[in-house]
């Protein structure tokens, strides 16, 4: 089910190990720009494919913005589009705005803040292209706002929703120190923790994650899916490095209390800059991740 979104791209780099009720998105907002652009690859090819997919769109909605990275991946693939931003938070969108000015592409830019999917009923036109990226699970009822996205499609607009692909990998299984298998446990762990954010969410709705289904049952065909690859092997650079520490850090801070006594200390030690065993300095340090695209048309 993968939901290691430390949400790249609701990238909020989009991360869901948090209440996002309580979060400093302006203190936040520096490190979900570099974790999206570490992930600017995978998202480029994605947008590649869903250039092939689309119509060369006049409307282009990211819903779920975050700082506007992927936003400004849709300026670029998509030359003759006008862009829109929509994220709750307008710190984040302040950040999207400023990243579209730098890249010479204001003038056909905006931005829209407000909660999703209510605020999508604000959008002066329905979109050509309507993304959404790892956004749609923090909604109680998933199938709801699937509709209401669908709802603000041109006839023949599509619908992409990231959800899904691969629990993130950054350790061999068997790392010296602790015992083996480390990532899969935490993985384990987190989709208990996953399923009571999900629970405990404003009118939450239980439904099968079959996306292409859901897509189907918002109106929407010729639904399909594609999984896109981030690969960077060892060893990393300092801004990879970075993204794994943070990443492991929020795990251990949101987690801590789900996991056994040597797990935690395994993941001290993994945080340790001290320790010469620790992410700070160990040679065997990679990114690897699966992201999965549904993606749904309105019918003409």
């Amino acid at each position: 089910m993968a939901h290691h979104h430390h949400d790249q791209g609701h990238d909020r780099g989009h991360g869901h190990h948090h209440d996002h009720t309580d979060i400093d998105w302006a203190e936040m907002a520096p490190r979900l720009e570099s974790q999206a652009e570490l992930f600017t690859p995978l998202y480029e090819r994605a947008l590649n494919w869903l250039a092939k997919e689309v119509t060369e769109p006049g409307l282009v909605v990211d819903a779920g913005s975050g700082p506007g990275v992927i936003s400004c991946l849709f300026a670029e693939t998509f030359p003759g589009a006008r862009i829109v931003a929509v994220d709750g938070s307008k710190p984040l969108l302040e950040r999207a705005a400023d990243r579209a000015a730098r890249q010479g592409v204001a003038d056909r830019f905006d931005t829209l803040a407000g909660e999703l999917p209510d605020v999508l009923g604000e959008l002066d036109y329905p979109a050509d292209l309507l993304w959404a990226s790892r956004s749609v699970h923090h909604l109680g009822d998933q199938s709801a706002a699937l509709a209401a996205c669908a709802a603000r499609l041109a006839p023949g607009g599509t619908l992409a929703v990231v959800e899904g692909g691969l629990p993130a990998r950054f350790l061999p299984r068997d790392i010296g120190i602790g015992r083996p298998g480390l990532q899969a446990r935490i993985d384990a762990v987190e989709e208990e923790w996953f399923s009571r954010m999900r629970a405990d969410l404003p009118g939450s709705v239980a439904h099968v994650e079959d996306w292409p289904a859901l897509l189907t049952s918002a109106g929407l065909h010729h639904t399909r899916s594609r999984t896109f690859l981030l690969d960077l092997p060892a060893p990393v650079t300092d801004r990879a490095r970075a993204y794994v520490v943070d990443s492991l850090t929020r795990t251990r801070e949101v987690l801590a209390e789900d996991l056994d006594a040597e797990d935690r200390a395994t993941l001290d030690r993994l945080l340790d800059p001290a320790d010469r065993a620790s992410l700070h300095h160990r040679p065997d340090v990679f990114v690897l991740a699966a992201h999965t695209v549904h993606a749904g048309v309105r019918p003409v």
